[in-house]
């Protein structure tokens, strides 16, 4: 899911972020890269506390929705993506002998098949989390 951020930065301020599709979500960094890190650690924990509570996570605003508020006028906007939480079943085959290497390599990392796969896709993909 990717959504807009809006950083405003003044002379004597930091670099804030706010998400306009998320009132009350904001934060701010000393450094421009600073700030777009922490700006997806607290969207990341916003949109986390709100499924917690059972909250609708809203439909992303559109570019020109956001910027057509004077408010906004003086932003800059960029996209911050929050990976979504949505698990999805998949149907893939394997050579018996390669599933049996993968259902070895998850049982050592004490992991399900699904979760040791996953990991490794992330790790071939250069993808942290």
């Amino acid at each position: 899911m990717n959504y807009i951020a809006l950083m405003h930065k003044t002379s004597s301020s930091d670099y804030g972020v706010s998400f306009p599709d998320f009132p009350g979500c904001i934060t701010a960094g000393k450094t421009l890269d600073e700030a777009k890190s922490l700006a997806r650690e607290a969207l990341k924990g916003h949109i986390g506390m709100m499924r917690d509570m059972k909250e609708a996570i809203p439909e992303a605003s559109s570019l020109e929705s956001i910027m057509q508020d004077p408010d906004n006028k003086d932003a800059l906007a960029f996209l911050v993506n929050v990976p979504s939480s949505k698990v999805v079943r998949v149907n893939v085959c394997f050579p018996e002998e390669i599933l049996n290497f993968i259902d070895e390599g998850a049982h050592k990392l004490h992991m399900n098949r699904s979760a040791f796969l996953a990991s490794l896709a992330l790790e071939k993909a250069g993808i942290t989390r």
